[in-house]
């Protein structure tokens, strides 16, 4: 599993900026969602509802894709190929449910977006990376 460098996880959790997640549908055409996301270590953590597209994709084949962009000059990108795991643990839905919610919304709806999401239907996904590949100042090349 390769390890995220210091840069690469600073520019990962930098704002609020959104993951773009591929995962591939049962016939093989891809699909791409924006996600929420954070990091635990080295392991990229979201989640989602468990009769998502993106949810039923990664049940059938854990295998994704995840690109996080900063769309301003000199521009840069971090995409993260890898597999994910699915777990319906209430505890751990709520827990990262939270961080998710006082990344995304600020601290003080936190709380308010760990309940949402820590409830029996969702899914807590952890993407272990298999391959990282990162470049930034695109634009100064």
């Amino acid at each position: 599993m390769p390890a995220f460098t210091d840069e690469q996880r600073a520019f990962l959790l930098y704002g609020t900026r959104t993951g773009k997640l591929a995962t591939m549908r049962k016939d093989g055409r891809p699909h791409v969602v924006p996600i929420w996301f954070t990091l635990d270590g080295d392991t990229i953590v979201f989640t989602t509802g468990e009769h998502s597209v993106k949810g039923m994709n990664m049940q059938r084949d854990s295998r994704v894709c995840l690109c996080v962009d900063d769309e301003t000059a000199p521009y840069a990108y971090l995409m993260v190929e890898g597999t994910a795991t699915l777990s319906s643990d209430l505890d751990s839905l709520l827990h990262w449910g939270t961080r998710l919610g006082g990344r995304y919304m600020g601290e003080a709806r936190a709380e308010e977006f760990g309940k949402r999401n820590g409830v029996p239907g969702e899914l807590l996904i952890r993407v272990t990376p298999t391959r990282v590949s990162f470049a930034k100042d695109i634009a100064n090349y």
